[in-house]
Order: structure tokens, then C-alpha cells, then sequence
């Protein structure tokens, strides 16, 4: 279940009341005049059914409530009422499937900020992925993918594609982008020091790594294992029973590969610095169709649930 309070005017407040009895899933309506004094206006309250939250949140907005007033939305982690019950079975579908596009275009408008911190995160990461392959170790391999932020701007990618908010997509590609730019020369100058230091060296770079070439020996089974971890991640986000995204993180090597990249062009061994390149794009462009057609399907899969609880029988 979802909590919304409102914050609406008080020549609105009929308005929105009947638009809330109105939406098949809600309960526990209340009503507190005149409470609200910034803006100043009635609070309404009610719980609604996640799967019926997108509905109604998208009748509010397109009434215009978030401009007058306020729309706030939590998550109910426990409701102890049969009248809920009742709510939740009478709303079309299941919780769990559920999209509330709004919060996962707040989520993704979020994580899609090119920060100083995401570019922290984002450049240690791919400073321990250069260690990794530097010392041919998968272990470093995949801590650096578990630490990388870079879903965030790839899910913003995929949402802003499905919602057709071509502002979200270029603020995403720019944090993508200029984040993996930023990150890439951080390590280059990373491995430079590590070589002053006698840690890196160019034979390192030349050794056969049998257990992270594939880093730079990218396939079509790149691909699919990035298009697949699409679309968990994509799950992931919009599900009430979403995963660690680290487990989702750590099936792709977006992070391996800018670091070899980096760490490759720093000796000027071009090979390693294409191949690496390639296994990026392939990754980054697998879990973007990915993310985008799991969002398409979810859509087009609720709007045929709701039709076909709704319609005639």
C-alpha cells in the first residue's frame, strides 16, 4: 500500500475527494480542514494500492494539485486493516508488478546528476577495476562493478526514452558520458603514478591475463550478459520487490573496461584501448535497449491488466 497526502486548496478539496473515491484500491480516506498553511488549504489523506497509485497520482497531477498544493507519496511497510485488504484485492493486478512512473522519473532525475560525488564514486571504482586487471584479479574485478554508480544514469536513459522526456535524456547521457570521461582520466593519471611507483609496469599490461581478457575481447556474448543484467536492473527499480543492485552491478563490466581502456592508453597499447572501448559501448548500449524494452513491455502488460479488469465482461 501507498500513504498520499495532499495539500490542496479549499475550493479543491471536493474535487479531489471525489476523484479519490473515484479510484478503485483506495481506503482509509481523511479529510482535516483548513490545517495546511504553507501553501495554505485542507490536507486530504488516503492509502491507495500500489497497483492503483500510478492511476490516481497521474489524475492528481493532471489536475493540477501539484501546482497549487503538494502531492507527497510514502510506502506503507505494514497496514493492519481489513479495509486495505479489501483495497488491495479490488485494485487490478498485483503490488508487486506494479510501475509508479512518477517515482521512478524522480528516482532516475536523481541518480542522472553529474556530482561531484557520483564522479567520486564512478573514478574509485574504476581505479580499483585498473588493479584488477592489472594484477589479473576477478576479485577486484567485480568489487569495482559493485561499487560503480553508473546504472543510475543508464536507467534515466531507458525511462526518459519511454516517457519521451528528451530534457532527462540528455541530462543522462551528459552525467554517462561526462562521468566516464572524468573517471577515465583520473585513472589515467592513477596508473602514471602507480608506474612512478614501480607498481604498474608495461609487461603487466602485455601479460595474457587469462582471467580478465575478456575485458578488451568483447563478443556478442558481451552484449547479451549486459542486456540481460538490463534488465534485472530495470526490475530492480520498478518493483516493490526490488533486488540489491549491486547483484545487478556486478554482471556487467562497463567499469573493467574504462579502466582498461584507460590504463591501456596510458602505455599506448591501442589494441587493448579499442577492444576496451567496444566492450563498453556494447554493454552501455545493451543495458539501454534492455532497460527501455522491459519498460515498454511493463507498460504495455498494466495497460492490458487495467483494461481488462475495468472493461466490460
Amino acid at each position: 500500500m501507498l500513504h498520499l497526502r495532499l495539500i490542496t486548496p479549499a475550493d479543491r478539496t471536493d474535487e479531489v475527494v471525489k476523484l479519490i473515491e473515484g479510484t478503485v484500491g483506495t481506503a482509509h480516506l481523511a479529510v482535516v480542514q483548513g490545517a495546511a498553511r504553507d501553501p495554505e488549504g485542507d490536507v486530504v489523506m488516503c492509502d491507495v494500492a500500489r497497483e492503483a497509485g500510478d492511476e490516481l497520482i497521474g489524475a492528481l497531477r493532471a489536475a493540477g494539485i501539484d501546482d497549487c498544493g503538494s502531492i507527497a507519496v510514502e510506502t506503507i511497510d505494514l497496514s493492519l486493516s481489513k479495509r486495505a485488504d479489501r483495497a488491495e484485492d479490488d485494485a487490478p493486478g498485483e503490488g508487486a508488478d506494479a510501475v509508479l512512473w512518477e517515482q521512478l522519473t524522480d528516482l532516475t532525475h536523481e541518480e542522472s546528476t553529474l556530482t561531484v560525488t557520483y564522479v567520486a564514486f564512478l573514478s574509485v571504482a574504476t581505479m580499483i577495476a585498473a588493479c584488477g586487471v592489472m594484477l589479473d584479479n576477478a576479485i577486484l574485478i567485480v568489487g569495482a562493478m559493485a561499487v560503480g554508480p553508473e546504472f543510475g544514469p543508464l536507467a534515466g536513459v531507458s525511462t526518459a526514452l519511454v516517457q519521451r522526456a528528451p530534457r532527462l535524456v540528455a541530462r543522462s547521457l551528459w552525467a554517462l558520458l561526462a562521468g566516464f570521461a572524468l573517471a577515465m582520466i583520473a585513472t589515467a593519471g592513477f596508473a602514471w603514478l602507480m608506474d612512478a611507483f614501480g607498481l604498474f609496469t608495461e609487461d603487466m599490461v602485455e601479460a595474457p591475463r587469462p582471467n580478465t581478457a575478456f575485458i578488451w575481447q568483447p563478443d556478442w556474448m558481451s552484449f547479451v550478459v549486459a542486456f540481460l543484467a538490463g534488465i534485472a536492473g530495470t526490475l530492480s527499480l520498478t518493483s516493490a520487490k526490488s533486488g540489491a543492485l549491486i547483484g545487478v552491478a556486478i554482471s556487467v563490466t562497463t567499469v573493467p573496461a574504462a579502466a582498461n581502456a584507460a590504463v591501456a592508453l596510458s602505455y599506448r597499447d591501442f589494441g587493448q584501448t579499442s577492444g576496451s572501448a567496444l566492450q563498453l559501448l556494447a554493454n552501455l548500449g545493451g543495458i539501454v535497449l534492455a532497460g527501455s524494452l522491459t519498460l515498454i513491455a511493463q507498460k504495455s502488460f498494466l495497460a492490458w491488466q487495467r483494461h481488462r479488469a475495468l472493461g466490460p465482461r
